[in-house]
């Protein structure tokens, strides 16, 4: 590992953040940032600055760049938080079938208006949404347009569907599941989600912290 703009692959159970500070350790004194933030309960490829000059461009070399994930989606249930973290809730016992939910994903695709999880790094009024949450305050957080280029379905064995996501920038999984299980009108939330590319930078090219 050396300085420069490079991959790590984040572990699920820890944040983003904490790989910084791992990666501190290797290089004490750097400036480092990362470019997209993965959720705790998420793993996958976290794209960070290593050094002043890296750390400046990571913006640039980011920008407009496509993002591949393959998440799981629990049908049947809802979440507060999105995704397995909850606290869970009963949603509907219908059981949709694989053409109905293939129909459904066809909503999602190309440009649309997405709101982002109340349990996000979203600052509202300077402080992350997620905090304003966990301190019994309420959030409003408007619709973002986003793009989600392609929806593949890889299985399907109620209540669980694994997808395969190619999307822009700004995409949330666990809101695209929250959505999906809302046509569908069962509930849903992600059960696991891994990032495995964001533009060039692949899981296979991805440095173990």
């Amino acid at each position: 590992m050396k300085k420069g703009i490079i991959a790590v692959y984040k572990p699920k159970g820890i944040s983003s953040y904490d790989v910084i500070r791992k990666l501190k350790q290797t290089f004490p004194g750097e400036k480092i940032g990362h470019g997209g933030t993965l959720d705790p309960l998420a793993e996958g490829v976290l794209v960070v600055g290593i050094g002043q000059d890296a750390t400046r461009q990571l913006g640039e070399v980011l920008k407009g760049t496509q993002k591949e994930y393959e998440v799981i989606i629990k049908l049947g249930e809802i979440s507060e938080t999105d995704d397995s973290e909850g606290p869970i809730h009963t949603g509907s016992d219908i059981k949709p079938s694989l053409s109905r939910v293939t129909d459904v994903l066809q909503q999602f695709m190309g440009e649309i208006l997405q709101t982002p999880p109340q349990y996000s790094a979203v600052k509202v009024h300077g402080k992350p949404a997620y905090l304003r949450m966990r301190r019994g305050e309420k959030v409003v957080l408007e619709p973002r347009r986003v793009e989600i280029l392609t929806i593949d379905v890889q299985s399907y064995q109620y209540p669980f569907f694994t997808l395969r996501i190619v999307c822009g920038s700004g995409v949330y999984i666990r809101s695209l599941a929250r959505d999906i299980g809302s046509a569908l009108k069962t509930g849903a939330y992600v059960y696991e989600l891994k990032r495995t590319r964001v533009g060039d930078f692949t899981e296979e090219g991805s440095s173990i912290i």
